[in-house]
């Protein structure tokens, strides 16, 4: 258990900090209620950003079916069990963690504010919160792993596989000399979904020079090219564009991979029970049961609905995390329920990025963390680590 009284636990924490403050008519500067807060944002940003930001594949079904999947889970609350004192801690690839959250990897953060992946890693160190950085980061690999180690915090990396394999393992070089924890390889993004909010924009940040930074950086990547990108930039992005995915990789290239770093590796995009023990034959740590949240395959599995037969494929041979639709600590409490070992959050703090860059993150996250950390003590459990599908009840008809 942890050390802590309740009075220094995060969600009463945050509740009386709130409420003192109301003494003095002064209310919390972002909206609480996520709805409210994914409304603000996308008022706030243009509306080419709103529409990358907040769109998906095709008619957004997958999106809709996400949440949706939450709705078929209830939560069963338990009394007099001793709530005073909550352990929030989990253990993670062999590292405790404080909360079983992570700041899942999104990319082209400068689209949403100017601090862009900097302002994330700030507000996630601040919260003891990893941090998965993007490779389409609009900051280099390096300096938000700087801003990471200045704060005390901690990263993991996110792999975008190129086609050019000597880009891929310059990448992974250089997230492992930069003291990433882990790497998390996507493999559910060989190829770029059809997208209707930003086909009718006819808008992809990458084309105006956005989210390629670690590219920009890299020796393998700028080995490739005939000019200085800042000589020429067009041509530098026409490069990225070709080289950024490659939809040829199979179960063997990632046998490759596992082999070429000494990292964990984490699986991120698996939702078939196959495709999991296959990420961990192939030599993977984990996987993250996703669908990218609802951005690649238009009525696709909703991610929450996959969760439970990958935990059974996987048992104990490595770790599970779960990303697609995480709106609120009660979110979190009936994924890790059905047997996720940590969570990644992912719209809700980028939509705080949009409102205040760090501070809107650090509010967005405090927010979440204080309602899992009641949500857990109401529920009559005392530690996120003791979870299990007990708690919770298959809603019928």
């Amino acid at each position: 258990m942890t050390d802590d009284g309740p009075d220094d636990q995060p969600g009463p924490s945050r509740q009386r900090d709130v409420y003192m403050q109301g003494l003095a008519d002064v209310t919390p500067d972002l909206p609480v209620r996520y709805e409210g807060l994914e409304a603000a944002a996308l008022e706030a940003l243009d509306d080419d950003a709103a529409g990358y930001v907040a769109g998906g594949a095709g008619g957004e079904e997958t999106m809709t079916a996400n949440r949706e999947a939450f709705r078929e889970w209830r939560i069963v609350p338990r009394m007099l069990r001793d709530v005073a004192e909550r352990d929030r801690s989990v253990e993670l690839l062999g590292r405790e963690l404080s909360a079983p959250f992570l700041l899942a990897p999104i990319g082209v953060l400068s689209i949403v504010h100017a601090d862009a992946e900097t302002a994330v890693a700030e507000a996630a160190a601040d919260l003891d919160l990893p941090m998965v950085l993007s490779t389409a980061s609009s900051v280099r690999l390096e300096d938000v792993a700087a801003t990471l180690d200045d704060a005390g915090g901690r990263g993991w990396f996110q792999l975008y596989w190129s086609s050019d394999r000597a880009i891929t393992e310059s990448m992974v070089e250089r997230a492992e000399e930069a003291d990433f924890e882990a790497l998390v390889v996507t493999v559910d993004t060989p190829l770029l979904s059809w997208r209707e909010r930003d086909i009718a924009d006819a808008y992809l940040p990458f084309l105006d020079g956005e989210g390629i930074a670690n590219y920009l950086s890299d020796p393998a990547f700028l080995d490739r090219l005939d000019a200085d990108p800042a000589e020429n930039e067009l041509a530098a992005v026409r490069e990225f564009v070709d080289i950024f995915g490659d939809p040829s990789l199979t179960w063997d290239d990632l046998a490759w991979l596992t082999d070429l770093t000494d990292l964990p590796v984490v699986v991120k995009g698996v939702l078939h029970p196959d495709d999991a023990r296959a990420a961990m034959d192939s030599g993977a740590d984990g996987v993250v049961v996703s669908n990218h949240g609802g951005r690649q395959v238009d009525r696709a599995i909703p991610a929450l609905e996959a969760l439970p037969d990958v935990v059974d494929r996987v048992g104990e041979d490595g770790a599970v995390l779960f990303d697609s639709g995480i709106r609120r600590g009660a979110d979190a409490l009936v994924a890790l329920a059905l047997g996720a070992d940590a969570v990644l959050l992912g719209r809700p703090y980028v939509y705080g990025l949009a409102l205040d860059g760090a501070d809107g993150v650090r509010a967005v996250c405090e927010n979440v963390l204080a309602d899992f950390d009641l949500t857990l003590g109401l529920a009559g459990q005392r530690s996120a680590a003791g979870l299990d599908r007990s708690v919770l009840r298959k809603r019928e008809g």
